[in-house]
């Protein structure tokens, strides 16, 4: 698949007085300036995150009433029941709230929900208001969920039970009668930033009831590593107070994990420090692949286990559903690409919906993305529900696929998501019309050139310049996640050394050579490409640098993105 290259700019001024005051690299400076970081004390803040660099919590909307329903509730004996979405993002938030309340609360008096994907779907659910009711609870902390459930919020309203939502997702002009809502997205809120996840939101809450106690702010900061965890499973942006939290959970992970983060690196056999990459590849997948193929409650149970024993033994259950789930996602992936391969009409057009009825419903949002890989469009996998048709949706870059979605609502029972990512039910009988529907919205609608992936590309260098001190500057951007992505190079003109080759059918170990300088590096899925190095012409490389560890030796390599013919 051909992709584009787009070199990003910035103002060569900027860059030039920031080199002076920092005196790194120039194309570090470029990178720092595109990312609005454009002063000494700016970078210092970037290199170096402190906590105490966070806002105060106090700063968000409705936070005094949340802390003083809260308060009120201990000093009552009320029952409190912390209730949380099926993903990593709403699990990592029961945990921390669950386990900050029964350790400064009533034991007894604290327990949690977490709907059951295919049983009670996403959100709120009045089964869960319902177990509320018939257990004496009569307040409910939602996090990372509720600020859309007006109806189900007054529900429990009227059965006497309040609620305080802790969200992160858009709110809709009506807000539901909860009696606090924490969510920095609402427009009247005055709280600085406004990318946190659910989990963030949740760890707010959590520092303000700490003040409030006048307990030590350790008591909030132990609960990092899951807040790290959320951030990086839940492709917030890395930016302002998600990259302090990402930090510094980071730094816990390494230091003193969470004993369900220890026993899942255990099994992920992961002997290295975790980086944001080893929570988005490792721990992330079997944490939501509990509520993928089973009930994400015991990934509550493994994150607030009162010893390593205990979550190792919820842990190797996760690690069980991600087994299945990785079978279940291959499998449905080769079925769905041996249905577009053999049809020619549906590849050919500006979107992809598929459907086959015995799909497993916690894996169609993978095979979406996995199709996207293959298929560079927006997408939707669809699967049979019960009496239903229930899918997921991914999109491309830059293509807004729920308001596509949202032009076929007539067609459809309920749709929820955002940009990138979206859900949807439908009746079975409406399938092919949604597809036409869904195709015709897209292709009216979607630049060509959103249909070629792009590549971002932050700056030209030439090999020379690649020596350990300009790497240890990039790792010291890290955490890395969007919009602090992992800073992509090209150079130019580089030649094959002649021992570039094919790995494992599908990848390429490349040796290239800019003057007199040799870089190994490796390309992954691009063997198909491997007939441009034998061509023996000058080619241009896209790629990140990295360090590669061989028997205690640290060597620098590329991690090659795509490569091309030089064009002159």
């Amino acid at each position: 698949m051909q992709k584009r290259w787009n070199i990003l700019a910035a103002d060569e001024q900027k860059v030039d007085k920031l080199y002076q005051s920092l005196k790194i690299h120039p194309a570090l400076c470029k990178v720092l300036i595109q990312r609005g970081i454009d002063d000494f004390s700016a970078a210092k803040q970037y290199y170096r995150p402190q906590l105490s660099d966070l806002h105060d919590p106090w700063l968000m909307k409705d936070m005094q009433k949340a802390v003083g329903r809260l308060m009120a509730a201990m000093e009552q004996q009320e029952k409190i029941l912390v209730f949380g979405d099926y993903d990593v993002d709403g699990i990592t938030s029961v945990s921390c709230m669950f386990s900050f309340l029964r350790k400064h609360y009533e034991s007894s008096k604290v327990d949690f929900y977490i709907p059951h994907r295919y049983r009670e779907g996403y959100g709120i659910s009045q089964q869960g208001i319902d177990y509320a009711r018939d257990n004496g609870f009569t307040l409910i902390i939602s996090l990372d969920c509720g600020i859309k459930s007006v109806d189900l919020i007054g529900y429990a309203r009227d059965l006497g039970i309040d609620f305080v939502v802790c969200d992160h997702h858009t709110p809709d002009a009506i807000l539901p009668p909860a009696v606090a809502i924490l969510n920095p997205k609402q427009p009247d809120c005055p709280y600085p930033y406004k990318e946190l996840c659910g989990c963030g939101v949740g760890f707010k809450l959590i520092a303000a009831l700490t003040q409030q106690m006048q307990l030590p702010s350790i008591e909030a900061e132990e609960y990092l590593d899951l807040v790290a965890t959320a951030i990086a499973a839940d492709i917030v942006p890395m930016t302002g107070e998600n990259r302090i939290l990402a930090f510094y959970g980071l730094k816990k992970a390494n230091e003193t994990p969470n004993f369900g983060i220890s026993a899942l690196k255990k099994l992920s056999k992961l002997e290295s420090a975790l980086f944001i990459n080893s929570l988005v590849f490792m721990i992330a997948p079997r944490v939501n692949a509990a509520g993928r193929m089973d009930d994400a409650r015991k990934a509550v149970q493994m994150f607030i286990a009162a010893s390593e024993t205990e979550a190792q033994q919820y842990a190797e259950l996760l690690h069980s559903d991600n087994t299945n789930r990785k079978e279940a996602d291959k499998n449905i992936t080769d079925e769905a690409l041996a249905m577009l391969e053999g049809n020619l009409e549906l590849k050919e057009k500006k979107s992809t919906v598929i459907y086959q009825p015995h799909w497993h419903k916690g894996v169609v949002g993978i095979v979406a993305s996995r199709l996207i890989d293959h298929y560079y469009r927006p997408t939707i996998v669809l699967t049979q529900s019960g009496e239903y048709v229930a899918g997921s949706a991914r999109s491309v870059a830059g293509f807004n696929v729920y308001e596509a979605i949202h032009q076929c609502k007539d067609l459809l029972l309920g749709y929820g998501g955002h940009f990138y990512a979206a859900g949807m039910t439908l009746e079975p009988g409406n399938v092919e019309a949604f597809r036409a529907r869904f195709e015709e919205v897209v292709s009216a609608t979607i630049p060509p050139e959103l249909l070629i992936p792009e590549i971002i590309i932050d700056g030209e260098i030439p090999f020379r310049d690649l020596k350990q001190p300009f790497y240890n500057i990039i790792h010291q951007m890290e955490p890395f996640g969007p919009d602090n992505t992992k800073p992509v190079w090209v150079t130019r003109n580089v030649m094959n050394s002649g021992y570039s080759r094919v790995v494992k059918d599908n990848h390429i170990k490349f040796s290239l050579r800019q003057e007199n300088i040799l870089f190994n590096g490796i390309g992954f899925n691009m063997a198909r490409k491997f007939y441009l190095l034998q061509e023996q012409k000058p080619l241009d490389v896209v790629f990140t640098l990295e360090e590669n560890v061989w028997n205690d030796e640290k060597h620098l390599q590329l991690k090659v993105i795509d490569f091309r013919l030089s064009e002159s």
